[in-house]
């Protein structure tokens, strides 16, 4: 799993819309001025293409926000906290 899906699915638990809102934005900003750089003497072909991953993922986690209406869902807490 990669570590904008375990960002993605905390923030979908959470219920927290404006945080994924805003790691959506922050992600949209760095593609484009990833894309400003597009064909400079560095290859950011292969970053550009992982933000644009990132932003699907984010956007999924907004789509299952609105099909599941709902409290926040936490994992339980097998043995209470330690």
């Amino acid at each position: 799993m990669m570590a904008i899906e375990l960002i993605v699915d905390g923030y979908v638990r959470l219920r927290d819309r404006e945080a994924l809102v805003e790691l959506k934005a922050h992600r949209e900003d760095l593609l484009a001025q990833l894309k400003a750089r597009e064909g400079g003497w560095f290859d950011v072909s292969r970053t550009i293409g992982r933000i644009e991953q990132d932003i699907d993922q984010i956007g999924a986690g907004l789509a299952q926000l609105d099909a599941t209406p709902g409290p926040p869902t936490f994992p339980s807490l097998q043995g209470g906290l330690a």
